[in-house]
């Protein structure tokens, strides 16, 4: 399969595909496969219209009737995940370019199961970062402590060669700005490992409905730092297109993989200039 930068959309199952991209083609990947929580992930939509007697109450004590919409869903389950990852993993190796990083999203389930894994594909001096996305958002379970963050894993294909872009970071505020002086609570510091940030409101702008949907702006950190504008980012886990509406905006190509049809015309209407390619 040929490949330049630009937006492509395909529908399928992603060992396949990635079987098929060329060798070195591209220079990040940053994917959220399904955490194996044995569930089935939905998110049901609600439509509210404004009316005196509803059922709900809203800002200024306006009242508002709701109506179910349309409900997205995927099975999040898989008896053996290491083997479901193992071939995925070991062709995005292939895949990557010598300067390229993988950036693997996951949570507490499974990452120590996966970093073995990926020590065993990428080498153990590849292992670059263990990134924390915290955040401080839904239930709040009373026998054990409450779990507010996903791991990001961050391996290289060559330690002499990625790609990190420092200076194209975006700056977060000191915690004690009066301990710095003014000039650098001015400019902001550089994130840590652990990145502090909200998951995508209810209410958001960005918001798809598609369960498990990630921040925009997540995704644009790592594509800034991990890659070059023309450049090509590859998400085999695409689900609500996150990775392509970031990559779009920030000047880069973008592959996104997706089995799923309802993730795929979620996709397309949020990334209406893609290309779709479908069985």
């Amino acid at each position: 399969m040929s490949l330049e930068p630009a937006g492509r959309i395909i529908e399928g199952d992603n060992l396949p595909v990635l079987r098929a991209l060329p060798s070195e083609s591209a220079q990040l990947v940053y994917s959220d496969p399904p955490f194996n929580t044995g569930n089935v992930r939905a998110y049901q939509r609600i439509h509210t219209t404004q009316d005196k007697d509803g059922d709900r109450v809203g800002f200024g004590g306006r009242r508002y009737r709701s109506a179910p919409g349309e409900s997205l869903s995927y099975a999040d389950a898989f008896e053996e995940y290491i083997d479901f990852l193992t071939p995925r993993l070991a062709e995005i190796w292939r895949v990557l370019r010598s300067d390229g990083s993988l950036y693997l999203h996951l949570d507490a389930r499974e990452v120590h199961y996966v970093k073995v894994l990926l020590d065993s594909i990428f080498g153990r001096d590849c292992f670059l970062n263990e990134i924390i996305w915290a955040y401080d958002y839904g239930g709040r379970p009373r026998r054990r402590w409450p779990a507010k963050h996903d791991n990001i894993l961050v391996y290289v294909k060559d330690r002499e060669r990625y790609i990190f872009n420092r200076d194209a970071i975006d700056r977060i505020p000191y915690l004690a700005p009066g301990l710095v002086g003014k000039e650098k609570a001015e400019r902001g510091k550089l994130p840590t490992d652990v990145w502090w940030h909200t998951i995508v409101g209810t209410n958001a702008r960005e918001r798809t409905g598609y369960p498990t949907q990630k921040p925009v702006a997540l995704a644009e950190r790592i594509i800034r730092a991990s890659s070059d504008p023309g450049e090509l980012v590859l998400d085999p886990f695409a689900g609500s297109g996150t990775v392509g509406a970031a990559a779009a905006g920030l000047g880069r190509g973008y592959l996104l993989i997706d089995e799923n049809p309802e993730a795929v015309e979620v996709m397309r209407q949020r990334l209406p200039e893609a290309e779709v390619v479908r069985p």
